[in-house]
């Protein structure tokens, strides 16, 4: 059996490779350091899982999943990440992988059971996720409810505190257009100003401060 271990960190990819192989001492370990080598080896190697990282030098670790599908049809996706923001969640649901461990507060022994769990088809996500997925469900302003698509794309950038000039200009879009569009999101999320409007974009995962 292959496995594809997709994660930047040379000590965490060497922690996690042990740990796979303790819990699955057949298992062929293959490793890649950004989401080019990985798409790369599971184009060759045709793994049964893949341990996806989403924070890479190259790319959003969630971009990465139709990639990595189109290149291994067959093989599943266990996302283990630092991220436990909403809007890494929904995205995580949204995109069909087969489970998520938090880095932050999970241990090796709970990587093992999300190993067994995804290999045996089923899913897994560690109890983190499902704490925030109830909140979420709970919350009828949450924005997987009141925003589109479209809507959660220029949150991301209004986030980043761009002008409605700066942001027409990146978007192709009239600075009145971009206006109204800030004025409905804010309206739906219940928010009053822009400085509002960055903090939420913060809080829930459109941004980040750091890694």
């Amino acid at each position: 059996m292959k496995l594809v271990l997709i994660e930047d960190q040379a000590m965490i990819r060497q922690l996690l490779v042990m740990a796979c192989k303790q819990a699955l001492p057949e298992v062929e370990t293959f490793t890649a350091a950004n989401g080019a080598e990985g798409v790369e080896l599971c184009r060759r190697e045709q793994p049964a899982l893949v341990l996806l990282d989403l924070v890479l030098p190259d790319c959003e670790g969630m971009d990465l999943v139709p990639a990595l599908r189109e290149a291994a049809p067959g093989t599943k996706i266990l996302v283990l990440s630092s991220r436990t923001d909403e809007f890494t969640l929904h995205r995580v649901q949204r995109s069909g992988v087969n489970g998520f461990v938090d880095k932050n507060e999970q241990t090796l022994a709970v990587l093992q059971e999300a190993l067994a769990a995804v290999l045996a088809g089923r899913s897994y996500f560690c109890s983190v996720t499902q704490t925030l997925r109830a909140r979420m469900k709970a919350d009828p302003q949450s924005f997987s409810k009141v925003l589109s698509d479209h809507e959660m794309e220029l949150l991301a950038l209004f986030g980043r505190g761009l002008s409605n000039e700066d942001m027409g200009d990146k978007l192709g879009l009239r600075p009145n257009t971009v206006r109204n569009h800030r004025q409905n999101i804010m309206t739906k999320l219940g928010l009053s100003s822009t400085p509002q409007l960055i903090l939420y974009a913060l809080e829930k995962g459109f941004i980040r401060s750091g890694r």
